[in-house]
Protein backbone atom coordinates (compact mmCIF):
# COMPACT_ATOMS: atom_id res chain seq x y z
CA UNK A 1 0.00 0.00 0.00
CA UNK A 2 1.43 3.23 -1.21
CA UNK A 3 0.87 6.23 1.48
CA UNK A 4 0.93 9.63 0.23
CA UNK A 5 -0.36 13.43 1.26
CA UNK A 6 -0.38 17.11 -0.31
CA UNK A 7 -0.43 20.11 1.23
CA UNK A 8 0.02 23.76 0.35
CA UNK A 9 2.27 25.18 3.08
CA UNK A 10 1.32 28.92 2.55
CA UNK A 11 4.34 31.00 0.97
CA UNK A 12 3.74 33.23 4.04
CA UNK A 13 6.33 32.86 7.11
CA UNK A 14 4.93 35.25 9.56
CA UNK A 15 3.56 32.59 11.85
CA UNK A 16 5.86 29.58 10.81
CA UNK A 17 7.26 29.18 14.11
CA UNK A 18 3.70 28.65 15.61
CA UNK A 19 2.48 26.43 12.07
CA UNK A 20 5.68 24.07 11.75
CA UNK A 21 4.80 21.95 14.77
CA UNK A 22 1.07 21.16 13.86
CA UNK A 23 2.26 20.29 10.12
CA UNK A 24 5.19 17.86 11.62
CA UNK A 25 3.01 16.37 14.38
CA UNK A 26 0.32 15.71 11.73
CA UNK A 27 2.89 14.44 8.75
CA UNK A 28 4.36 12.31 12.22
CA UNK A 29 0.92 10.52 12.39
CA UNK A 30 0.37 9.92 8.87
CA UNK A 31 3.71 8.43 7.92
CA UNK A 32 3.22 9.04 4.48
CA UNK A 33 5.27 7.26 1.96
CA UNK A 34 5.02 10.42 -0.27
CA UNK A 35 4.49 14.21 0.80
CA UNK A 36 3.43 16.63 -2.13
CA UNK A 37 3.70 20.60 -0.73
CA UNK A 38 3.01 23.70 -2.71
CA UNK A 39 4.06 27.45 -1.76
CA UNK A 40 7.02 25.82 -0.29
CA UNK A 41 9.07 29.31 0.58
CA UNK A 42 12.46 30.26 -0.96
CA UNK A 43 15.21 30.75 0.05
CA UNK A 44 14.06 29.31 3.29
CA UNK A 45 13.18 26.12 1.78
CA UNK A 46 11.11 24.67 4.64
CA UNK A 47 10.16 22.04 2.64
CA UNK A 48 13.91 20.58 3.03
CA UNK A 49 13.68 21.57 7.27
CA UNK A 50 10.32 19.63 7.23
CA UNK A 51 12.29 16.31 6.00
CA UNK A 52 15.21 16.94 8.19
CA UNK A 53 12.54 17.41 11.09
CA UNK A 54 10.83 13.95 10.20
CA UNK A 55 14.14 12.10 9.03
CA UNK A 56 13.89 9.24 6.43
CA UNK A 57 12.40 11.74 3.58
CA UNK A 58 14.77 13.00 0.38
CA UNK A 59 13.23 16.43 -0.78
CA UNK A 60 13.87 17.24 -4.41
CA UNK A 61 12.60 20.91 -4.67
CA UNK A 62 11.29 22.67 -7.59
CA UNK A 63 11.19 26.52 -8.10
CA UNK A 64 8.59 28.61 -10.02
CA UNK A 65 9.93 30.00 -13.29
CA UNK A 66 11.74 33.27 -13.85
CA UNK A 67 12.00 35.34 -11.27
CA UNK A 68 9.38 33.69 -9.56
CA UNK A 69 11.65 31.07 -8.76
CA UNK A 70 13.76 32.54 -5.82
CA UNK A 71 11.08 33.23 -3.46
CA UNK A 72 8.61 30.12 -4.28
CA UNK A 73 8.29 26.61 -5.35
CA UNK A 74 7.24 22.87 -5.24
CA UNK A 75 8.39 20.32 -3.14
CA UNK A 76 8.35 16.18 -2.73
CA UNK A 77 9.31 14.50 0.08
CA UNK A 78 10.51 10.77 -0.56
CA UNK A 79 10.91 7.69 2.07
CA UNK A 80 10.87 5.50 -1.17
CA UNK A 81 14.03 5.49 -3.39
CA UNK A 82 13.59 7.59 -6.26
CA UNK A 83 14.07 6.19 -9.99
CA UNK A 84 13.61 9.39 -11.88
CA UNK A 85 13.01 12.73 -11.09
CA UNK A 86 11.71 15.53 -13.55
CA UNK A 87 9.75 18.93 -13.72
CA UNK A 88 7.66 21.02 -16.03
CA UNK A 89 7.31 24.44 -16.88
CA UNK A 90 3.20 25.27 -17.12
CA UNK A 91 3.38 28.88 -18.34
CA UNK A 92 0.93 31.11 -17.00
CA UNK A 93 2.10 32.86 -13.87
CA UNK A 94 5.32 31.29 -13.64
CA UNK A 95 3.50 27.48 -12.79
CA UNK A 96 5.22 24.27 -12.74
CA UNK A 97 4.60 20.75 -11.97
CA UNK A 98 7.43 17.91 -10.66
CA UNK A 99 7.24 13.87 -10.72
CA UNK A 100 9.09 10.92 -9.31
CA UNK A 101 8.85 7.63 -10.15
CA UNK A 102 9.38 5.36 -7.05
CA UNK A 103 9.29 1.32 -6.48
CA UNK A 104 7.49 0.26 -3.88
CA UNK A 105 7.67 -3.52 -3.34
CA UNK A 106 7.23 -4.97 -7.18
CA UNK A 107 5.39 -1.77 -8.27
CA UNK A 108 6.31 1.47 -9.55
CA UNK A 109 4.75 4.69 -9.25
CA UNK A 110 4.69 7.62 -10.87
CA UNK A 111 3.77 10.56 -8.10
CA UNK A 112 3.03 14.60 -9.99
CA UNK A 113 2.61 17.53 -7.29
CA UNK A 114 1.61 20.92 -8.97
CA UNK A 115 0.18 24.10 -8.11
CA UNK A 116 -2.05 25.60 -11.09
CA UNK A 117 -3.07 29.19 -12.70
CA UNK A 118 -5.03 30.98 -9.85
CA UNK A 119 -8.07 32.77 -10.40
CA UNK A 120 -11.20 32.28 -8.77
CA UNK A 121 -13.63 32.34 -12.28
CA UNK A 122 -13.29 28.81 -14.21
CA UNK A 123 -10.10 30.05 -15.84
CA UNK A 124 -9.31 28.15 -19.76
CA UNK A 125 -5.71 28.62 -18.87
CA UNK A 126 -5.95 25.40 -16.10
CA UNK A 127 -7.53 23.68 -18.78
CA UNK A 128 -4.57 24.75 -20.68
CA UNK A 129 -2.03 23.87 -17.33
CA UNK A 130 -4.11 20.40 -16.88
CA UNK A 131 -3.78 19.13 -20.42
CA UNK A 132 0.19 19.83 -20.41
CA UNK A 133 0.08 17.45 -17.20
CA UNK A 134 -2.09 14.73 -19.00
CA UNK A 135 0.22 14.65 -21.87
CA UNK A 136 3.15 14.13 -19.57
CA UNK A 137 2.06 11.36 -17.74
CA UNK A 138 2.44 8.07 -19.55
CA UNK A 139 -0.95 5.83 -19.14
CA UNK A 140 1.39 2.68 -18.80
CA UNK A 141 2.05 3.54 -15.43
CA UNK A 142 0.61 3.81 -12.39
CA UNK A 143 0.40 7.19 -11.88
CA UNK A 144 -1.06 9.95 -8.61
CA UNK A 145 -1.09 13.53 -9.74
CA UNK A 146 -2.16 15.90 -6.60
CA UNK A 147 -1.64 19.50 -5.57
CA UNK A 148 -3.10 22.39 -5.53
CA UNK A 149 -5.20 23.03 -8.96
CA UNK A 150 -7.01 26.03 -7.48
CA UNK A 151 -10.02 24.98 -9.39
CA UNK A 152 -14.04 24.02 -8.23
CA UNK A 153 -15.09 20.71 -8.98
CA UNK A 154 -17.50 22.16 -11.31
CA UNK A 155 -14.96 23.79 -13.14
CA UNK A 156 -13.63 22.73 -16.60
CA UNK A 157 -10.17 21.82 -15.99
CA UNK A 158 -11.52 19.15 -12.70
CA UNK A 159 -13.66 17.69 -15.39
CA UNK A 160 -10.98 17.20 -18.17
CA UNK A 161 -8.61 15.39 -15.54
CA UNK A 162 -12.03 13.29 -14.51
CA UNK A 163 -12.32 11.86 -18.10
CA UNK A 164 -8.65 10.01 -17.93
CA UNK A 165 -8.54 10.24 -13.80
CA UNK A 166 -10.48 9.37 -10.50
CA UNK A 167 -10.57 11.73 -7.59
CA UNK A 168 -9.44 9.69 -4.68
CA UNK A 169 -11.72 11.72 -2.15
CA UNK A 170 -14.61 11.64 -4.12
CA UNK A 171 -13.67 7.21 -4.62
CA UNK A 172 -14.26 7.46 -1.04
CA UNK A 173 -17.01 9.38 0.06
CA UNK A 174 -18.80 9.74 -3.46
CA UNK A 175 -18.58 13.96 -3.29
CA UNK A 176 -15.63 16.02 -3.03
CA UNK A 177 -14.98 17.88 -0.12
CA UNK A 178 -17.52 20.63 1.28
CA UNK A 179 -14.01 22.76 0.75
CA UNK A 180 -10.32 23.00 1.42
CA UNK A 181 -9.31 26.40 1.51
CA UNK A 182 -9.57 28.33 3.74
CA UNK A 183 -9.12 27.62 7.07
CA UNK A 184 -9.48 30.12 9.69
CA UNK A 185 -5.61 30.67 10.12
CA UNK A 186 -4.85 34.51 11.19
CA UNK A 187 -3.08 35.63 8.97
CA UNK A 188 -1.98 38.99 9.88
CA UNK A 189 -1.92 42.64 9.45
CA UNK A 190 -0.09 44.34 6.47
CA UNK A 191 -1.57 45.84 2.87
CA UNK A 192 -1.29 42.47 1.51
CA UNK A 193 -3.48 40.62 3.36
CA UNK A 194 -5.96 43.40 3.45
CA UNK A 195 -6.10 43.20 0.07
CA UNK A 196 -6.16 39.72 -0.02
CA UNK A 197 -9.12 39.62 2.34
CA UNK A 198 -10.85 42.53 0.08
CA UNK A 199 -10.13 40.41 -2.97
CA UNK A 200 -11.75 36.82 -1.44
CA UNK A 201 -14.95 38.97 0.26
CA UNK A 202 -15.86 40.73 -3.55
CA UNK A 203 -15.33 36.86 -5.21
CA UNK A 204 -17.06 34.72 -2.28
CA UNK A 205 -20.31 37.75 -3.46
CA UNK A 206 -19.94 37.41 -6.71
CA UNK A 207 -19.72 33.59 -6.54
CA UNK A 208 -21.83 33.34 -3.87
CA UNK A 209 -19.87 31.11 -1.83
CA UNK A 210 -21.43 29.44 1.44
CA UNK A 211 -18.28 30.92 3.40
CA UNK A 212 -17.68 34.83 4.40
CA UNK A 213 -15.47 35.52 1.57
CA UNK A 214 -14.60 32.97 -1.08
CA UNK A 215 -14.19 29.24 -0.48
CA UNK A 216 -13.95 26.10 -2.24
CA UNK A 217 -12.33 22.55 -2.95
CA UNK A 218 -9.49 23.50 -5.14
CA UNK A 219 -6.63 20.36 -3.29
CA UNK A 220 -6.90 17.20 -5.22
CA UNK A 221 -4.97 13.74 -5.30
CA UNK A 222 -6.15 12.00 -8.69
CA UNK A 223 -5.27 8.37 -9.67
CA UNK A 224 -4.95 6.48 -12.90
CA UNK A 225 -6.80 2.73 -13.52
CA UNK A 226 -5.70 0.14 -11.76
CA UNK A 227 -5.74 2.19 -8.29
CA UNK A 228 -7.55 1.43 -5.82
CA UNK A 229 -8.38 3.75 -3.25
CA UNK A 230 -8.30 2.34 0.08
CA UNK A 231 -9.09 5.50 2.21
CA UNK A 232 -8.82 9.48 1.74
CA UNK A 233 -9.21 11.99 4.05
CA UNK A 234 -9.03 15.54 4.61
CA UNK A 235 -6.27 16.41 7.20
CA UNK A 236 -4.04 19.40 8.91
CA UNK A 237 -7.67 20.72 9.87
CA UNK A 238 -7.10 21.59 13.63
CA UNK A 239 -6.18 24.49 15.43
CA UNK A 240 -3.04 25.00 17.34
CA UNK A 241 -4.14 23.77 20.97
CA UNK A 242 -2.10 27.31 22.72
CA UNK A 243 -3.96 30.09 20.11
CA UNK A 244 -6.96 28.63 18.03
CA UNK A 245 -6.30 31.09 15.38
CA UNK A 246 -3.54 29.39 14.30
CA UNK A 247 -3.70 26.49 11.96
CA UNK A 248 -1.20 24.33 9.60
CA UNK A 249 -1.95 26.58 7.23
CA UNK A 250 -4.51 28.30 4.72
CA UNK A 251 -5.17 25.15 3.38
CA UNK A 252 -6.25 21.98 4.11
CA UNK A 253 -4.56 18.87 2.71
CA UNK A 254 -5.67 15.71 2.22
CA UNK A 255 -4.21 12.37 2.64
CA UNK A 256 -4.90 8.94 0.70
CA UNK A 257 -4.12 5.21 1.28
CA UNK A 258 -4.05 3.28 -2.26
CA UNK A 259 -3.00 0.00 -4.42
CA UNK A 260 -3.42 -1.92 -7.18
CA UNK A 261 -6.53 -3.62 -8.25
CA UNK A 262 -4.69 -6.79 -9.19
CA UNK A 263 -2.87 -7.07 -6.08
CA UNK A 264 -3.95 -9.77 -3.47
Amino acid sequence: MLKIVTLNLLNDLTYWEKRAPLILQNLRELEPDLIAVQEVALPENNAAWLADQLGGYSTYMCPKTNGRGNREGLAILSRLPVQLYDTLALGAQNRVAQRVIVQKNKHRWMFVNTHLFWSPFDDPVRVQQVQLLLNWVPQQIHSVICGDFNSMPEYRAIRVIKRRMSSAYESTHGHEPQHTYPTPLKRGPGFRNSARRAAMQVAGRVLDTPCDGWCGTVDYIFVSQPVQVNDCQVVFTQPSLEDGEIYPSDHMGLTASLNLLDED
